[in-house]
């Protein structure tokens, strides 16, 4: 059996730009993404604050300490820039390894600063029935 878990979140990013001809994905500067373990290409699934849309796509890296959240493509619709973002990665993992598991997870101001961060060093309390 596998299990699909959270494995990463940039929580609460500000959308900084929005390129229509671009071909697609979302772009997320370097540092952030690589933070929370997300890699270039990875599917993503994100969730807009401000207008409660949800769309999946890839994330592709931007320059790093910018702050760069860019939707590219069909996803520039989605949103404007300022609006606020949650952009989640999923992973699967064994029963043993998700009693192991805790998502890396990051933390944004208005001006795509972290403000929190969790490594995932403390496993969530979960228990697994087998029937």
């Amino acid at each position: 059996m596998q299990l699909t878990l959270l494995k990463s979140k940039i929580h609460r990013a500000a959308v900084t730009g929005a390129s229509l001809d671009y071909e697609g994905s979302l772009t997320v500067s370097a540092h952030l993404a690589e933070l929370v373990g997300l890699i270039p290409y990875e599917k993503i699934l994100v969730s807009n604050l401000n207008n409660g849309k949800r769309f999946e796509t890839y994330a592709i890296f931007g320059e790093a300490r910018r702050g760069i959240i860019e939707l590219n493509g069909a996803t520039a619709h989605l949103g404007k820039i300022g609006d606020r973002l949650t952009i989640m990665s999923f992973a699967r993992y064994t029963p043993e390894e998700a009693e192991l598991h805790a998502p890396l997870i990051a933390v944004l101001n208005e001006k795509n600063e972290i403000v929190r961060h969790e490594e995932g060093d403390s496993a969530p309390s979960l228990r697994i029935v087998n029937e």
